[in-house]
C-alpha cells in the first residue's frame, strides 16, 4: 500500500458511504498507523490495513416477535465478522434504537485491536439489532431473545464466534440468548460469555471494563509516581461501566465527582462513597430511575440536560456512548486542569476532542486500550468454559490487572514521544495492529 493518509480514507470512504461511526474509527487508526506501515514493508505490499478494513462476513436478518398485546413486531438483527486471523470473533450484542450497519462495523473495527491487546487468542466481531429493550415487559424481551438466537445460531460458536453483552444487552438478554441456543443445538457449551455465575460465567465479569478503566489509569499514574488517592474524577454515564469505575476509585481513595445519564449529570462536591453508589446502582439497576433522583435523595447538584465535563476535576473517564465529549469540553476539561482522559465507552472522545489533549499533552487513553478489560474477562471466561472449571474472584482480577498492565506497556512501547510523553492512542492502535498483521501474513491471502 503507498496511498497517502488521505486516499486510503478516502478510498474507504467510497466503498463505505454514509457509515460515519465506521469511517470515524478508521480515520482514527489510520492517522497513527498508516506511517508505521510505511516504514515495513512486508505490511505494505500485503495490504494489510486494506484487508483489515473489510469484515470478513457481514450477516442481516429480520427478527419477528410478539408482543404482550399479541401484535407482530420486526425488527432487524446484525452480526459483523470483521477479523479472525487469532482466534473467533469475539465481541458484544448491542440492542438500541441507535443500531446500524455503520455502528457496528466501527464497534467490529475498534474490537479487533482491543482483542489483539488483550493477548488472548480472540478476533474481532459485534452484533446487535435495533430493539430497545427499555421499558420493556420480561416477556417481551424474552420473546426478542428467543427469535434473535433462533437466527443468530446458524453464525455463532465456541470455536466459530463468541458474541458477549453491550449496551441494552445484560445478564438478562444474555440469560435468555444462551437458553435458547441451548434449546436448539441440544448442548451447554461457552457460545456467549456474561453468563451467570451459577451456569458457566466468570467471577469478576460484571465488575471487570469498569474495573479494567482503573487498573489502565493505575498504571499510567504510576508510571508518573502518582496514585488515586484523593484525586478527583469526573465520570459520565451510570450503567455497568460507570458504577464500577466509581467503585474501584472510591475503594482506591478517589474522590467521585460526578455520575449521569442521558437526561443530566448530578456533582456532589464531597463525592459519591459506597452507599449513594450502592443506592445508584439499585435505581439504575432494578427500579430503571433516572440519576436525578441520588441528587434529591442526597441533597447535591442535578444539571439537566448537560454533560458533566464543565466540572473541575484532574481524571476524566467518559462512560456514557460515542461522541459524547467535544471540542469544546475537551478544552474545559484541559482549563479546569485535568491531566487524564481514559474511555470507559468506545469512541466517546471526538477526533477534536482527541487532538485538543494531544495539543496539551494529556494523557488521552482510548477505549480500545483503557476498556479492554470486559473483553479480556471474556475471554478468561471462555478459558474457564473450555477446561469445565471456574477460577476464583482473586484469581481472575489478578489476572485482569496483569492483561491491564500488559497492555500498558505495549502502549509505551510503540507510543513514547519527546520529553517522554506518551501518546496512547499511537501506542494502542500500533500495538494492536502488529500482533494481527503478523497473523494475517502468516496465514497467507485469506
Amino acid at each position: 500500500m503507498n496511498l497517502s493518509k488521505e486516499d486510503f480514507i478516502n478510498q474507504v470512504q467510497k466503498r463505505n458511504a454514509g457509515e460515519s461511526e465506521f469511517l470515524q474509527a478508521v480515520t482514527e487508526v489510520a492517522e497513527t498507523v498508516i506511517p508505521y506501515i510505511q516504514d515495513h514493508k512486508k505490511y505494505r505490499e500485503a495490504r494489510i490495513l486494506e484487508r483489515i478494513v473489510e469484515p470478513e462476513r457481514v450477516i442481516i436478518f429480520r427478527v419477528p416477535w410478539l408482543n404482550d398485546r399479541g401484535e407482530v413486531e420486526v425488527n432487524r438483527g446484525f452480526r459483523v465478522q470483521m477479523n479472525s486471523a487469532i482466534g473467533p470473533y469475539k465481541g458484544g450484542l448491542r440492542f438500541h434504537e441507535s443500531v446500524n450497519l455503520s455502528v457496528l462495523k466501527f464497534l467490529a473495527f475498534e474490537q479487533i485491536f482491543k482483542n489483539s491487546l488483550t493477548g488472548l487468542p480472540m478476533g474481532g466481531g459485534k452484533g446487535g439489532s435495533d430493539f430497545n429493550p427499555k421499558g420493556r415487559s420480561d416477556h417481551e424481551v424474552m420473546k426478542f431473545c428467543q427469535s434473535f438466537m433462533t437466527e443468530l445460531y446458524r453464525h455463532v460458536g465456541a470455536d466459530i464466534d463468541v458474541p458477549a453483552g453491550d449496551i441494552g444487552v445484560g445478564s438478562r438478554e444474555i440469560g435468555y440468548l444462551f437458553g435458547q441456543y441451548k434449546r436448539i443445538k441440544g448442548e451447554f457449551t461457552g457460545v456467549l460469555t456474561g453468563k451467570g455465575y451459577e451456569w458457566g460465567g466468570s467471577q469478576i465479569r460484571p465488575e471487570a471494563t469498569g474495573y479494567g478503566l482503573v487498573y489502565f489509569v493505575k498504571e499510567i499514574l504510576e508510571r508518573q509516581k502518582e496514585t488515586l488517592k484523593d484525586k478527583k474524577i469526573i465520570i459520565s454515564g451510570s450503567g455497568n461501566v460507570a458504577q464500577f469505575a466509581a467503585e474501584k476509585c472510591i475503594l482506591e481513595g478517589a474522590k467521585v465527582l460526578t455520575l449521569s445519564d442521558s437526561n443530566g449529570y448530578i456533582y456532589n462536591p464531597k463525592g459519591i462513597d459506597l452507599e449513594g453508589l450502592a443506592y445508584i446502582k439499585k435505581l439504575k439497576n432494578d427500579e430503571r430511575g433516572r440519576i436525578s433522583a441520588y441528587a434529591t435523595k442526597y441533597n447535591c447538584d442535578y444539571f439537566e440536560g448537560k454533560t458533566p465535563w464543565e466540572v473541575e476535576g484532574d481524571i476524566a473517564l467518559p462512560n456514557a456512548t460515542q461522541n459524547e465529549l467535544h471540542k469544546k469540553d475537551a478544552l474545559k476539561l484541559v482549563q479546569n486542569g485535568c491531566f487524564c482522559v481514559a474511555e470507559g465507552a468506545n469512541m466517546p472522545c471526538t477526533p477534536e476532542a482527541i487532538a485538543v489533549f494531544n495539543q496539551y499533552k494529556i494523557y488521552y487513553a482510548p477505549g480500545k486500550a483503557a476498556n479492554a478489560g470486559g473483553v479480556a474477562v471474556s475471554g478468561l471466561e471462555m478459558s474457564q468454559n473450555s477446561l469445565r472449571y471456574t477460577w476464583t474472584r482473586d484469581k481472575v482480577d489478578a489476572k485482569l490487572q496483569q492483561i491491564m498492565r500488559e497492555i500498558h506497556t505495549l502502549c509505551v512501547k510503540h507510543g513514547k514521544e519527546d520529553h517522554d510523553y506518551i501518546n496512547y492512542e499511537r501506542g494502542a492502535n500500533i500495538g494492536g495492529f502488529v500482533k494481527i498483521a503478523d497473523a494475517m501474513l502468516a496465514q497467507g491471502l485469506v
